[in-house]
């Protein structure tokens, strides 16, 4: 799967389920575990769990499984590793207090124009 097809089911899942403030942050210059990462917020530990679900399931049934996936016992931060996508699914107090944006301080790409990619 292409790294444009990836990141269209990953939008695209999480969108289905109404996750709110989705950043996509290109970092394949900072480091070399991933090529993007995608950060959103849900405003409940139940929509949290629900968002990285629903991104494992989406990219099972396209025959992209998870790497990994952690966090899912709290559920105020679940991490999903696809590989060249690493998929942050966070709740928006544990994002306020993270602030990863800022951590990764690199150009934030849309949403909209990473899938259209």
């Amino acid at each position: 799967m292409s790294l444009d097809e990836l990141m269209k089911l990953v939008l695209g899942a999480l969108e289905d389920l109404k996750a709110q403030n989705i950043q996509v942050l290109d970092v394949h210059e900072l480091t070399t575990i991933t090529e993007r990462m995608v950060i959103c917020s849900g405003t409940s530990s139940r929509q949290v769990k629900a968002l990285a679900d629903n991104v494992v399931k989406e990219a099972k049934q396209h025959g992209h499984p998870p790497i990994g996936v952690e966090g899912t016992d709290a559920a105020e931060w679940i991490l999903v590793d696809l590989g060249d996508v690493v998929v942050h699914v966070m709740h928006v107090q544990a994002r306020m207090f993270y602030q990863l944006e800022k951590l990764w301080d690199v150009k934030q790409l849309k949403a909209a124009e990473s899938a259209d990619e």
